[in-house]
């Protein structure tokens, strides 16, 4: 039995919830993630996945374990709203293959202007990681479930930056 649920209205049309798994709730347990007044942390998430419903979720996801996300769909509109955002951005969640520009090369023009910032690009394609573990970057294969994805976030985010950066061992130059 699924719990996604169709609901109509009168004249309205139809709309659905998205399905929940009784095993892994959606709405589990991030206290670690928040601040110790209950608001969402002072930590900012720039996700950019060109795939829409992917990226809702996502966003969703890191909304409910009470980090502040941006979102975009492509490599230029990530690039606007970075350039848009006057606060921090402590983390890059994207994609590696997107159209005009890929993930990797997203990340390093990023780097330029926020070298603090840490990078956790996400691919499913199974050797995804290869180029991206040459930067020192974080990466995560697709698809994965809520749980460990804020928990893989979290790491990311409790790791040095110097880790990080744009020029490791590049064997494309």
């Amino acid at each position: 039995m699924s719990n996604a649920g169709t609901r109509s209205r009168p004249n309205a049309g139809f709309s659905r919830s998205r399905p929940r798994s009784p095993e892994v709730p959606f709405n589990f347990d991030y206290a670690n993630t928040m601040s110790q007044n209950g608001k969402k942390t002072p930590q900012t998430i720039l996700v950019v996945e060109d795939h829409v419903l992917l990226l809702k979720l996502i966003k969703d996801i890191l909304e409910d374990a009470h980090y502040t996300v941006l979102a975009a769909n492509s490599a230029k509109k990530a690039i606007l709203v970075e350039a848009a955002h006057s606060g921090t951005i402590d983390l890059l969640l994207s994609d590696v293959m997107m159209p005009g520009m890929s993930g990797p090369d997203l990340a390093k023009k990023l780097k330029e202007q926020r070298p603090q910032m840490r990078i956790l690009l996400m691919s499913g394609y199974p050797d995804g990681g290869l180029l991206i573990l040459n930067y020192g970057w974080h990466f995560m294969q697709k698809t994965f479930m809520p749980r460990a994805l804020v928990s893989r976030v979290k790491n990311v985010l409790q790791s040095k930056t110097s880790e990080q950066g744009t020029d490791h061992f590049d064997t494309r130059k």
